[in-house]
């Protein structure tokens, strides 16, 4: 359930579209006037995206920039280790038996974006 808005004071957000999300029980919540760092979630998630990501591609269209961009959530989400999550992900991947992580010699390695990020698996 949806119990927080926080959108920016952008014109294309109207007043309907704030009753809409209060008439759910969400609360919208505006960032301040001229203030980027407000939302230092959203603020922390692009610059990760450009420094790990954007910064290395060249970028030939919109639909080029949402596939790289689909690719790098997916690891984000399922592979990056995050500090505020005890070196985990977010979405982790299931545990393996005690007998499959014992045979660590058989990691294989899987590259995204065409190599600019490396993935690292335990073999099957």
């Amino acid at each position: 359930m949806l119990r927080h808005l926080i959108r920016d004071r952008d014109t294309k957000f109207t007043r309907s579209f704030d009753d809409v999300r209060r008439s759910i029980g969400a609360q919208v919540v505006r960032t301040p006037v001229r203030a980027p760092n407000a939302n230092n979630f959203a603020e922390r998630w692009v610059s990760t995206a450009r420094r790990e990501c954007l910064d290395h591609l060249l970028i030939v269209g919109p639909r080029h920039l949402h596939r790289v961009l689909s690719k790098f959530v997916e690891h984000y989400n399922r592979h990056r280790p995050h500090r505020a999550l005890g070196l985990v992900p977010p979405q982790p991947r299931p545990k393996r038996s005690e007998s499959a992580s014992a045979a660590l010699d058989q990691i294989v390695r899987h590259d995204v974006l065409g190599g600019l990020i490396h993935e690292y698996d335990l073999a099957a």
